[in-house]
Parts: structure tokens; C-alpha cells; sequence
């Protein structure tokens, strides 16, 4: 396996083998995810042990991103916590071991149900409706993890949460557009204006959906994966992000066009919401605002998509094989507009 782009299996065995307990050479080295994100590697020692290995993404980045040492102090310091998540095994700082930072994981059995197939295959109509109520209860858990006694409460700032999502996202929009978009701007303005009070600031995900979580058959989360954008700050801009994410049964069609939660079982967007209600007795009078800047975020996200595709980022591309994400950047502007005027 020394041709594995990502892994010197050489040097990452020797490290293997000297820092995480059960550990046995030679090991194989699978590709489970990656892409502009950072990236994740299956890991089978001589045994049949599994691990889980995460870097960076190869190329330049940025010092400030994809920070190994933050993802694995997140997951370490939720290994006592309600919250599910794999087990924290070994962090390497030493660039001359692979290149760059990485960490290792247990592996977790389950699945990530990444599409309607998918859940169609593996969950049954009843296990469809257990991962809707775990996906809100795993949420909640995160919401109430205690900051201090998980180490997390200096993760970052505790207040200006939204205020700063905005400043930050809106200069990656107006640094990365393709064109101008009335609607992100207008939208920009009034969520800018109409920021809700924020309570005491709790951990936030920062993209909690359900294809970031792995579930067993029954439909119960098993591990919430994915932390790399995880911060404090307002715990309602998770759920209206997994608002976003999610299309239930009965629940109209939105500019994000994921399709996994559609089947029967599955529950909709108001049946989480109410949940979440009941759980935390939070009140939700302003998800309107967290389900806008969402989706307003989202647009943002998406434009810095479109403009690296633009940008030969998957190869020579006719631009109208792109049409559809640019399609989607004026459809989530659009849905943060109409959320917003929901607000009265």
C-alpha cells in the first residue's frame, strides 16, 4: 500500500504501532472520504483491527484550517459526555511523520445514509422514524454538554456567534461570487439587523445533518461524525440548519436537494422542531431567523463551490454541466428572502 495518496505507510505504520494501543502492522490503508474537505482513511491492522485516520486534504491549505489538533481535542473531550462519538485514539502533530497533522480513531459499525436508497435498504419504516427522533436527541445532547468539565470552553468566543457568522461568510461571498445576487445581499442586511438575543452559548456542530451522523439498524445515532467547523456559540442555528438539510414526507421540496429523509417513516421538519421544543424548552418563536441565515449561509457555501468548479476545479466543464449549482446559490438566497419576511 506505499502508493496510498495521503498515507507514507512506512512512516504512519511505525507511528501506529508505537502510539495507539492494539495496534498491529502491516496495515491497509482505504479512501473512505475526501475531497476539498479533509480527508478520511479506513485502517485494518494485521489482526482484523479497524481504525479510522483523518488529515488534512492534500495541497495547500491554510494555516487555520482543517485543524487536526482541534477536531481530536472536540472528540476527546465528548468521549464521557451523552454525545456519541468514536473513540479518540492518538493524535500526531509531527509533520515528518505523513505531512501533515493527523489522528486516529476507533471504528464504529453502522451506516450513513447518504441518499433515499440507502435508507430504504437499510432502515426499516420504524427505524426511519427512530433515527428522526435520535437525530434531534443527539442534538440536544450536544447542546447540553457541559463546556467545562469537557475542556471545550475555551473552543472560542462565547458571544457574537450570529454577528460573526455573518462577517465571516458574507466576506467569502463577496470574495469568491460569480456574479452579483441581489438576494444574499438583501438577505446579509436583514439577518445583520434582526439578530435575535442569544442565550449561554453551548457547542454548535456547524453543519449537523444526517449524513454526518452514523446510525445502526435500528435507526439510532451511533456517532456524530464531522467536527471540523465545530465551535460555541447559538445552539438554534444548528437546528435550523438540520431544518434545511432535511425533507421529510410530507414536507415541500427546498433549494437543497438532498432527498435521504423523504420515505415513509422519516418525520418531518415540524416534528423535529416540536421535539427539539420539548427536550431542551427551548423557545423557537425565531426559528424563521436560524432557518433564513441557514439558508443564506448555505448559498454562500455553495457560490465558493461554483466558483472552483468554474475555476477548472473538476477539469474543462461546459459551464452549463455547472448551471445546477449556480441554480442552487439563487434558490437558497431566494429561500433565506422568504423565510425572512415568515417573520413578519
Amino acid at each position: 500500500m506505499s502508493d496510498t495518496p495521503g498515507i507514507d505507510v512506512p512512516s504512519v505504520t511505525a507511528w501506529l504501532e508505537t502510539h495507539v494501543n492494539g495496534a498491529t502492522g502491516p496495515f491497509e490503508f482505504d479512501l473512505i472520504a475526501g475531497g476539498h474537505s479533509n480527508l478520511t482513511f479506513g485502517v485494518t491492522g494485521a489482526d482484523g483491527t479497524r481504525f479510522v485516520l483523518r488529515r488534512p486534504p492534500l495541497g495547500h491549505v491554510l494555516a487555520s484550517a482543517h485543524d487536526m489538533g482541534r477536531e481530536f481535542r472536540i472528540i476527546s473531550g465528548l468521549q464521557t459526555s451523552a454525545v456519541p462519538v468514536a473513540p479518540a485514539l492518538g493524535f500526531c502533530d509531527d509533520i515528518a511523520v505523513n505531512g501533515a497533522p493527523f489522528y486516529v480513531m476507533g471504528y464504529v459499525d453502522g451506516y450513513v445514509i447518504r441518499d433515499e436508497a440507502t435508507a430504504l435498504k437499510v432502515l426499516t419504516e420504524d427505524a426511519r422514524r427512530t433515527a428522526s427522533e435520535s437525530i434531534v436527541d443527539t442534538m440536544a445532547a450536544i447542546h447540553a454538554v457541559d463546556l467545562v468539565d469537557s475542556g471545550l470552553d475555551t473552543l472560542g468566543k462565547h458571544e457574537d456567534y450570529i454577528a460573526r457568522q455573518l462577517r465571516r461568510w458574507y466576506g467569502q461571498w463577496n470574495s469568491q461570487k460569480t456574479r452579483e445576487l441581489a438576494g444574499v445581499d438583501a438577505a446579509h442586511a436583514l439577518l445583520a439587523a434582526r439578530i435575535p438575543d442569544q442565550g449561554p452559548a453551548s457547542i454548535v456542530h456547524g453543519d449537523y445533518r444526517l449524513d454526518n451522523c452514523m446510525v445502526d439498524a435500528n435507526g439510532n445515532v451511533i456517532a456524530v461524525l464531522d467536527w471540523e467547523i465545530c465551535t460555541l456559540g447559538d445552539r438554534l442555528a444548528d437546528l435550523g440548519l438540520l431544518l434545511v438539510y432535511w425533507t421529510g414526507p410530507d414536507d415541500e421540496m427546498t433549494s437543497w436537494t438532498g432527498a435521504s429523509t423523504t420515505s415513509p417513516g422519516f418525520l418531518n421538519r415540524a416534528d423535529l422542531a416540536e421535539r427539539y421544543a420539548a427536550i431542551t424548552g427551548v423557545d423557537l418563536g425565531q426559528l424563521d431567523y436560524y432557518i433564513a441565515f441557514a439558508f443564506w449561509k448555505l448559498a454562500c457555501i455553495l457560490e465558493g463551490v461554483y466558483a472552483r468548479y468554474l475555476g477548472g476545479a473538476l477539469g474543462d466543464r461546459d459551464p452549463q454541466e455547472l448551471l445546477p449549482f449556480k441554480l442552487q446559490v439563487e434558490g437558497a438566497a431566494a429561500s433565506a428572502m422568504a423565510a425572512l419576511g415568515r417573520l413578519g
